[in-house]
């Protein structure tokens, strides 16, 4: 059966239409999530009140009130046919874990009864031994413990009641994402509230807001499965280009393919009934690429809803006969995947921080967060970059309109004017922002549209989009905790500092705008040349320049991780509670090992599909020829007329030799390798393996352009990235 009957077959068993419920979307949001509106149909007053106590200001709950939380849920949960309940978190793995247990017990009659209690629902100890921990936990030593977030509703799953929690060891350190990224809110909320405070006292809470942008890839699940490359390490290790890919630019906010439709339909309903504010899908740059974003939300609810999505995402698709693809780079010389964080801050009295205001007071305070953000990420750039690094993200920094591996930040034209002006006039001057401005097209049947104060940089990490800053090295894979604990923990070091150079200020007397003035010129004046760019990131100009400027450039992932080590980073996590120096040592060794291993499984499955798929492939087609070439000269008596074939016998002989040399060496190196037992050696040696990858595949995707396209064993670039 040849590959295109194989898609057809895999297909014909899929349901073309999604099922989409006949009611609208608010009346089914947010129904299997024990949200604000179930918690006061399902909780008496008293316990009410000491939940939302808990949620809102971060008051302990007593086991009572865990108890009563309990009986409300176990309420609701049995009217969707609930059996089972489990804690869910989020391992250093990149991804969710979850043990399942029902909720029954023995009713002393010989019976069972569904029971569901406070200590069920605070806390679980699942095996932490068998989790990355990076040393903290030796495999004889068993025990961590789940502990329910109050902050993230609980919701449900099939039969499932899902808590999420975070993942501890018994000795108390993290072993999960969840865990630092909360501490980095706190701390960063402990930052700006006082700074807030300058110049509105009513100001109690600051709140940090994600909004995330998943894009993925969609491939035939037939074809897939013919591609073990794919199936194993989640991208193509070899593959010559398709004749057309993305240079017309046609897919980009193209028509959606009507199968694709129907499954972001289905992941649409599906998260909407999780109560996930999925707003946007369209197809993106790359063939087969496609994107969803949310409505923004609290940052640590947003990442976990981001992670049900990704879970979501894979078992919906396979009912649409497709495998989603969320690794950054699955396919060469086209666009990579990103996840890009919108990131910004807000107060509890409804002012954003990184909006310009509508008075000179409210423009200063602007001002004040989004200068002391770019000092942040300057200060930390390298750290910022490593927070986003991985063996999977590495193939796509700096490739087809994903920023480059130098963290800069974009502000485009009128904050530049803005800050340039504010070091030359007097303290006391009134700040004023241009807001968006009218343009008229000169078509009478065509409105006036506004444009933003600020364009957009596709080549900026770190790019400011009119109300917040966008972290756009984020990869698709990754758990968006990772690079919003260093963010937050980076801005929350920094507002702490500047808080102490306004006290300075205001000490010797100065009205409060004039202090933080007189407090924010040096700041913008160490900013301004150094982190902020507007150009093309791309060019090998800038890369100079960026180190001209002190800017980190380093793109081996090993070296970028060691940075969480550096004496400046520990003093940042340390100082802010983020993190202490035990659990950035075990997170640098599982970095380390995550990168050694992926690039290790990598490494076994090229030289094994070089080996058993391709070279007997390559060689059954050169038999041919060889048959052709001797038939000639037995009919013919000669081997005139048989250039072409000759000259293509001589090709393959030639790259399946630089192939077989090659993977040769590429096993030596990793056995080499696999000896050392420092964890950042074993990297360092397996970046140099990643190295050489393109190498081996160059032959292989020469072959692929002269083989007999009836023998080649794999599914090719034109037959996976074309949806019919």
């Amino acid at each position: 059966m040849d590959r295109f009957n194989l898609v057809k077959e895999s297909f014909s068993k899929k349901a073309l239409v999604a099922d989409v419920p006949g009611r609208k979307t608010s009346e089914i949001f947010g129904e299997l999530v024990f949200d604000r509106r179930k918690m006061h149909k399902y909780l008496d007053a008293v316990t009410l009140k000491s939940l939302l106590e808990c949620i809102d200001n971060g008051v302990a709950l007593d086991r009572k009130t865990a108890d009563g939380v309990a009986r409300g849920m176990k309420e609701w949960a049995m009217e969707h046919h609930v059996t089972h309940v489990t804690h869910w978190f989020q391992p250093l793995t990149d991804g969710t874990a979850e043990k399942h247990d029902s909720l029954i017990e023995y009713d002393g009659k010989g019976g069972v009864i569904e029971t569901f209690d406070g200590k069920a629902l605070a806390q679980q100890e699942p095996d932490a031994s068998s989790f990355p921990s990076g040393g903290i936990r030796a495999t004889f030593e068993a025990r961590g413990y789940t502990a329910w977030d109050p902050t993230s509703p609980v919701f449900i799953q099939g039969d499932t009641l899902c808590i999420p929690t975070v993942f501890v060891s018994y000795t108390g350190e993290a072993l999960d994402y969840k865990t630092p990224l909360k501490r980095a809110l706190k701390a960063v909320n402990d930052a700006a509230v006082p700074v807030c405070q300058l110049f509105d006292p009513k100001v109690s809470k600051v709140y940090c807001y994600l909004g995330w942008e998943q894009e993925y890839f969609l491939v035939d699940e037939a074809l897939y499965a013919a591609r073990p490359d794919l199936m194993i390490t989640g991208r193509t290790l070899m593959g010559h280009n398709s004749s057309k890919n993305q240079q017309l630019d046609d897919h980009y906010f193209g028509a959606i393919p009507s199968r694709v439709a129907a499954f972001m339909r289905d992941l649409e309903v599906a998260g909407h009934r999780l109560g996930i504010p999925i707003k946007t899908r369209h197809n993106e740059v790359a063939p087969n690429q496609f994107e969803l974003a949310p409505i923004f939300g609290e940052a640590n609810l947003a990442n976990d809803q981001n992670q049900i999505v990704m879970n979501l995402m894979n078992s919906l698709a396979r009912k649409h006969g497709f495998v989603v693809l969320l690794h950054e780079k699955p396919f060469d010389g086209i666009n990579g995947s990103g996840k890009h964080n919108n990131w910004s801050l807000g107060t509890d009295t409804g002012v954003g921080l990184f909006s310009p205001g509508k008075d000179p007071m409210s423009n200063l305070q602007f001002v004040t967060f989004f200068v002391n953000t770019l000092a942040a990420v300057q200060k930390h750039n390298a750290l910022l970059k490593a927070s986003i690094a991985s063996a999977t993200n590495a193939h796509r920094l700096g490739a087809n309109e994903a920023p480059p591996a130098i963290v800069s930040a974009f502000l485009g034209k009128t904050m530049t004017d803005v800050l340039r002006k504010l070091l030359t006039v007097p303290s006391d001057t009134p700040i004023e922002i241009a807001g968006k401005q009218g343009k008229t097209l000169g078509l009478i049947e065509i409105p006036e549209i506004f444009v933003d104060n600020t364009d957009r940089n596709r080549t900026s990490p770190f790019a400011f989009t009119g109300n917040r800053f966008e972290f756009r090295a984020v990869g698709s894979s990754a758990n968006c905790a990772g690079a919003m604990t260093t963010l937050n923990a980076a801005v929350a070091e920094q507002l702490l500092e500047f808080k102490k150079a306004v006290d300075a200020e205001l000490s010797a007397g100065k009205e409060v705008k004039i202090a933080v003035m007189d407090a924010l010129k040096p700041v913008i004046a160490k900013v301004i040349d150094v982190v902020c760019f507007d150009g093309n990131g791309y060019s090998e100009e800038w890369r100079q320049e960026a180190v001209r400027r002190g800017l980190d450039v380093e793109t081996s992932v090993p070296e970028m991780i060691r940075e969480f080590m550096k004496p400046e980073s520990v003093k940042l996590f340390t100082s802010t509670g983020v993190y202490n120096e035990k659990e950035l040592e075990a997170r640098n060794e599982v970095k380390w090992e995550t990168y050694t291993k992926k690039i290790q499984i990598e490494s076994r499955v090229m030289v094994r599909m070089a080996t058993n798929h391709i070279i007997p492939s390559v060689l059954e087609y050169k038999s041919k020829l060889l048959k052709a070439v001797a038939l000639n000269k037995e009919v013919f008596g000669t081997t005139e007329g048989c250039e072409a074939e000759m000259a293509l016998i001589g090709k393959i002989s030639g790259y399946v030799a630089d192939i077989r040399k090659r993977a040769a060496d590429m096993t030596d190196a990793r056995k080499k390798a696999n000896k050392l037992e420092n964890e950042y050696d074993k990297a360092v040696a397996y970046h140099e393996i990643a190295e050489s990858f393109p190498k081996i595949r160059r032959s292989i995707d020469k072959l692929e352009e002269i083989v007999d396209n009836r023998l080649w064993p794999l599914p090719k670039y034109r037959e996976l990235l074309f949806i019919s």
